[in-house]
C-alpha cells in the first residue's frame, strides 16, 4: 500500500476494514478543551480512535517550552501501540479545523520516523457529508509501535537565535497576519514576531471547506522558500505550524523544521530577559 500525505474521504471509506489502516480523530478546540472528545463521543468515523491535543499530543506546560510542548515520547509511543500501530500501519488523522490538529499527529509520527501517515483531506465534515458515522467505540488493540526520533527535525530557542539571521535560513511565522504584525494578540502575553521571520498563515494552504490546495498551487505559494537550506516554522505553540510543515512536504520542500515551543516559548523568555519582540 502506498499513500501520499493526504487521502480522500472516498479512499478512507473504502479502507476502513483494512487491518493495516488505523484512523485517529484529533478534533479539539483551544477555547474549550473538552469539546473535541465530546464531539468524538457524539459521532466519529467508524473504527476511529481519539487522541487529545493536551493529554496525548502534548506534555504538561512548564515555565518555558511553550503552551503545547512535545509529548513524552515513551508515553506517546505506548499510546500508539494501544491503537494497534505497528511499523506497517497506515495512520489516517482527521479533525474539523482545517488540519490544525491532525497535522500535529502527522508531524509527530513523521518525527518518530513513521512515514506511513496521512491526513484526511477536508476532515470530518467532508467524510460525514457522504458516509455514515458512529458512536461505537473501537476496542483497544495490541501493537508494537517502533519510533526513532529524528532530532534534527525540531529546534529550540537557542537554535532559532543562532540560525535565524543566516542567509540560507528562513524563519516562518504561521500565525494570522494581525498576530504576526503584533496588532492583535489574543493568547500570549507579548505581541509581535521573531525578528526576521516571514509570515505564511497556516490557513492559507486550505480552502474554506478545509481541503488542501493542490501541490502545484502550494509550490507557487512557497516559491520563495525553495532556495533555503533550512525553513524553521513556528506558530503560537507548535501546533498549527505543522499545517505549514505538511503543506511544505506536499510542495516537495523537505527543509522544514519545527520550532516546537514557538511564539509562546519565545515570549516566555522575553518576559524574563526583555528579549526584543519585533513589532511592525
Amino acid at each position: 500500500m502506498a499513500l501520499d500525505n493526504v487521502v480522500s474521504p472516498q479512499w478512507l471509506h473504502g479502507h476502513l476494514e483494512d487491518a493495516q489502516v488505523v484512523v485517529v480523530d484529533c478534533r479539539f478546540a483551544l477555547s474549550s478543551p473538552l469539546q473535541g472528545r465530546e464531539q468524538y463521543q457524539s459521532g466519529h468515523i467508524p473504527g476511529a480512535y481519539y487522541l487529545d491535543l493536551n493529554e496525548d499530543l502534548s506534555s504538561p506546560v512548564q515555565t518555558h517550552g511553550g503552551r503545547h510542548p512535545l509529548p513524552d515520547m515513551h508515553q506517546f509511543t505506548t499510546k500508539l501501540s494501544q491503537l494497534g500501530i505497528t511499523p506497517d500501519t497506515w495512520v489516517v488523522a482527521y479533525d474539523d479545523s482545517r488540519h490544525a490538529f491532525a497535522s500535529r499527529l502527522w508531524w509527530l509520527l513523521r518525527y518518530l520516523g513513521h512515514a506511513h501517515v496521512a491526513v484526511l483531506n477536508g476532515g470530518f465534515a467532508a467524510y460525514q457529508a457522504h458516509y455514515p458515522v458512529t458512536t461505537d467505540l473501537p476496542a483497544v488493540r495490541s501493537g508494537e509501535f517502533q519510533g526513532n526520533a529524528r532530532l534534527e527535525q525540531v529546534v529550540d530557542i537557542q537554535a532559532v537565535k543562532t540560525r535565524k539571521d543566516q542567509p540560507d535560513v528562513v524563519v516562518v511565522d504561521s500565525r494570522a497576519y494581525e498576530r504576526y504584525l503584533g496588532n492583535h494578540e489574543p493568547i500570549d502575553p507579548v505581541a509581535g514576531h521573531i525578528p526576521g521571520a516571514v509570515n505564511y498563515p497556516w490557513q492559507a494552504v486550505t480552502n474554506e471547506q478545509g481541503f488542501l490546495l493542490p501541490p502545484s498551487e502550494l509550490q507557487v505559494h512557497y516559491a520563495d522558500l525553495n532556495s533555503a537550506d533550512e525553513v524553521i516554522v513556528y506558530c503560537g505553540s507548535g501546533v498549527t505550524a505543522c499545517v505549514n510543515l505538511l503543506a511544505l512536504d506536499i510542495a516537495d520542500i523537505k527543509s522544514g523544521k519545527l520550532y516546537a515551543g514557538s511564539w509562546s516559548d519565545w515570549c516566555s523568555y522575553a518576559l524574563d530577559d526583555h528579549m526584543e519582540a519585533q513589532v511592525q
